[in-house]
């Protein structure tokens, strides 16, 4: 049996509206709903890997501040987006990281459209979902080994060409490129240039694989302003680190 996501509404007060949109996010959307006063001894009891965290507020937040400063660690060390129903939202973006805060709903709110959206966001943007890595490379073996090192944490997409990639890239979107810069026919820097100059994908972002760690090679890759470039002698384990660092980062932009 598939475990169910988890979901976390913090109230002010766990009334009628609170439980109106846990219930619709429970029954309506399948998730496991924790519903929780905005209290500090009731926060620190919490416990879950929550998808998302939806805050309930009819006062100032200042009367809330160690509260929702707590929230605030709980969401941003574990990447847990916010969404926010109150009044107070230029106090709370003083509390809450941007690129924690994903939405406002303004009062009166429909709770059947405010669940849907919740659940619209996890579908598209969820931790659960693996984010999609496209992995170019002319040697079989790389591409074998490059998939084994990643596949537990992420969606591994492989093409053994540069012509294979821009096809591909033509109909899939991927999170990001592994991109390898010695190719024969279409090599890594053709393939970056057509990417940079097609609307649908140019932002993209593309970090080359390469063999070679001399400063002339180097500086050739990076004057085509990848987001990095990563030494196929990395240690495996080093490789994934980089990538995880990546995506981290890119999330708190």
């Amino acid at each position: 049996m598939e475990e169910k996501q988890e979901i976390l509404v913090v109230a002010e007060k766990t009334g009628f509206l609170p439980r109106a949109i846990a219930e619709q996010l429970g029954d309506e959307y399948g998730y496991q709903v924790t519903l929780v006063e905005l209290d500090m001894q009731k926060l620190f009891e919490v416990e879950g890997a929550f998808e998302a965290a939806l805050l309930y507020m009819e006062s100032d937040v200042q009367e809330y501040m160690q509260e929702l400063l707590y929230l605030k660690d709980m969401t941003v060390e574990e990447g847990t987006p916010i969404f926010f129903i109150g009044e107070d939202v230029e106090g709370l973006k003083e509390i809450i990281p941007g690129h924690i805060l994903k939405e406002v709903f303004e009062r009166p709110i429909d709770v059947k459209i405010s669940a849907k959206k919740v659940d619209s966001y996890i579908k598209l943007h969820g931790k659960h979902i693996k984010k999609k890595i496209l992995v170019v490379d002319d040697s079989g073996a790389v591409l074998r080994s490059v998939k084994g090192w990643l596949e537990d944490k992420y969606q591994v997409i492989l093409a053994n060409s540069g012509a294979m990639a821009i096809k591909f890239l033509a109909t899939n979107r991927p999170d990001l490129v592994l991109l390898d810069y010695e190719m024969p026919v279409v090599d890594g820097r053709q393939v970056l240039e057509m990417m940079r100059t097609e609307m649908e994908f140019s932002d993209i972002p593309v970090i080359f694989l390469t063999s070679k760690n001399d400063k002339e090679s180097i500086l050739k890759v990076m004057e085509l302003k990848p987001e990095g470039y990563i030494l196929k002698s990395t240690p495996p384990k080093q490789i994934l680190e980089e990538i995880d660092h990546f995506f981290e980062k890119l999330m708190h932009q």
